[in-house]
């Protein structure tokens, strides 16, 4: 597991933990409270990857495409079943980065399964300004 509290400022330092874990891509699952910092994150590897585009929250959309690399979805409101449904699984086959909002314990197992690379980033509020980003590879 590697730990990194960091300020906006900072969050390169995680994107690029991230992409030392997960080379070839594959899927980051992003944990936290509500307003943790889960889609700044996101904002930020879309960066690390020299992507130019706002990059918002797909809370209402399920998924977002930025460039043919990076791909956000969030679960929250329609839940893994919903996702599944929707045959997002086979999306998470496609070359680049997954992050995942609001991915739980049996989106893990899904994907260990479906043999699909991921780590875990847990993200939680260290004080005003700074976030500590635990970052698990499962």
């Amino acid at each position: 597991m590697i730990e990194l509290t960091c300020s906006l400022e900072q969050l390169q330092d995680v994107c690029h933990a991230i992409a030392d874990l997960l080379p070839e891509g594959g899927v980051v699952i992003l944990r936290g409270d509500l307003a943790a910092g889960k889609t700044t994150l996101t904002q930020a590897f879309a960066k690390y990857l020299g992507l130019n585009e706002a990059v918002t929250s797909p809370t209402f959309s399920l998924q977002q495409c930025y460039g043919d690399r990076l791909f956000h979805y969030d679960i929250y409101n329609q839940g893994l079943d919903h996702f599944l449904s929707l045959g997002m699984l086979e999306e998470l086959e496609r070359e680049g980065y997954h992050l995942i909002e609001w991915g739980d314990e049996s989106l893990e197992r899904l994907l260990k399964t479906a043999g699909i690379p991921m780590i875990t980033v847990v993200i939680d509020k260290a004080d005003k300004n700074r976030r500590t980003y635990r970052i698990e590879n499962a």
